[in-house]
């Protein structure tokens, strides 16, 4: 009977640990010369880059589909080198986003994970910078809202559809994200 109720509890214990939230927290490689670099006056405070759509995708995800992945395979089939994501909405059956965790340099982040967890997405918008997906999502549970960078291992529920502005050829987006041009 004891092997029976410590087996019992075990299985409780391990179960409880399997669904509770994974949080991972890592240091951005980086050089002391890049982190330590200033501020060039020849680099504007806001910088400007101009273009027109040359389509607007609407795209829907269906039910267990990995929405980073399929955004990457969407930006392959459809050979879409810079554009914006406008939007997203839909569900999640769980969710794996990162966000920063600190004010100085290096850079961290922290990795939140939850196989367990749905949630409504609320929005998503972000880049596609030379065929690269940088997308962030704000997602949403009875409790809170809360977000980040959209990482693989997030799942579709019901659906999701998410909407891209793709532009035309010929715009450079390669300064978008680069934490050095400054």
């Amino acid at each position: 009977m004891r092997i029976i109720i410590y087996a019992l509890a075990f299985y409780a214990v391990t179960t409880i640990t399997v669904a509770q939230q994974n949080r991972i927290e890592i240091t951005n490689p980086s050089t002391p010369v890049e982190d330590s670099k200033p501020n060039s006056g020849t680099v504007p405070d806001a910088h400007v880059i101009s273009s027109r759509f040359d389509s607007v995708l609407v795209v829907r995800f269906k039910y267990q589909t990995d929405l980073l992945a399929g955004m990457d395979s969407l930006v392959k089939q459809y050979k879409i080198h810079n554009a914006v994501i406008l939007s997203g909405i839909g569900s999640v059956r769980n969710y794996h986003i990162h966000t920063v965790s600190n004010r100085t340099f290096p850079s961290k982040n922290m990795y939140v994970k939850d196989l367990s967890a749905p949630a409504d997405i609320l929005s998503m918008n972000g880049y596609i910078i030379d065929g690269r997906v940088h997308a962030h999502i704000t997602l949403a549970n009875a409790d809170k809202a809360f977000g980040g960078h959209l990482e693989f291992g997030t799942n579709v529920f019901t659906f999701a559809v998410i909407t891209i502005g793709v532009f035309r050829d010929g715009i450079d987006l390669s300064r978008v994200d680069d934490k050095t041009y400054r």
